[in-house]
């Protein structure tokens, strides 16, 4: 059986300048964040002795007179306009259970449900007895052949869209509930299927080499505690270049990736 041995190494220690996107004002339970008694009480935060308190551990953020504390590490809370990738867990009459890495298993009704074709009609008897042939439990819902990747859901950056097709042949879906979808860039889309059909063809070898790149470039980025969004996946992913596949996620090849991944970062920000 082979087995592969690496010596200790000295790291190298990061510039101020790479860590300058990490300075944020980060709490634990019972920091004090403020004395400012004309500040807001917001989500993650309680009163006490005329103070402003954490009561989770996370980032500060304010919003003009609100302060809140946004865990490091939590459960997806939804919001209205959210890009979510699902599974489902259960059928039920005239609806879906869908795990969304939320406390909660959310809710796809029939009624919400795109029709094969795109067809727009009431939803009959008949669609509710096919509904196991649309979608059944463990499907991910209207995707198709790919690879999904949990992560964080504070660690992925809202964005005006979360659907990437990138120039490395793959495309991913950054769910804001920290569910990152990697799949190859279709050819051409089917409009006229109303989001329904997936594509369950086999997937060239390029294609799966290049899709288990970017999944191993999105988990060194999660390790490295990295926002996630299309600029920082393709730095990464270039930077993973010079490196096999499966080399990506050892420690001194992590930490090379990473240095350049940032340093690109910084340069593009200015």
């Amino acid at each position: 059986m082979a087995m592969e041995m690496r010596l200790p190494k000295a790291r190298k220690p990061l510039s101020e300048s790479l860590g300058r996107d990490s300075k944020k004002h980060l709490v634990v339970p019972g920091d004090t964040i403020t004395t400012d008694t004309g500040f807001m009480r917001g989500h993650g935060t309680y009163m006490g002795e005329e103070k402003l308190i954490a009561s989770v551990a996370g980032s500060v953020e304010r919003v003009n007179k609100l302060i809140c504390v946004k865990a490091l590490k939590t459960r997806y809370n939804g919001e209205v306009g959210d890009i979510v990738v699902g599974r489902i867990t259960e059928v039920q009459q005239k609806r879906w259970k869908v795990e969304t890495n939320s406390r909660l298993d959310s809710v796809l009704l029939l009624s919400s449900m795109n029709l094969p074709g795109g067809e727009l009609r009431r939803r009959s008897a008949e669609d509710e007895l096919a509904m196991r042939g649309f979608l059944q439990e463990g499907d991910l819902i209207s995707l198709g052949q790919g690879v999904l990747v949990q992560v964080s859901p504070s660690l992925v950056k809202r964005q005006k869209t979360h659907f990437h097709d990138l120039p490395c042949g793959a495309s991913v879906i950054l769910g804001n509930n920290g569910f990152i979808w990697i799949y190859p860039t279709p050819e051409h889309k089917d409009e006229d299927a109303g989001g329904f059909i997936a594509n369950l063809e086999p997937v060239a070898l390029s294609d799966r080499e290049v899709i288990s790149r970017l999944r191993n470039c999105v988990v060194l980025l999660v390790t490295q505690r990295m926002m996630l969004y299309d600029t920082s996946i393709l730095y990464c992913y270039e930077a993973s270049l010079a490196h096999q596949i499966k080399d990506i996620l050892k420690p001194e090849v992590m930490e090379e990736i990473m240095l350049e991944t940032r340093q690109r970062l910084l340069e593009q920000e200015g």
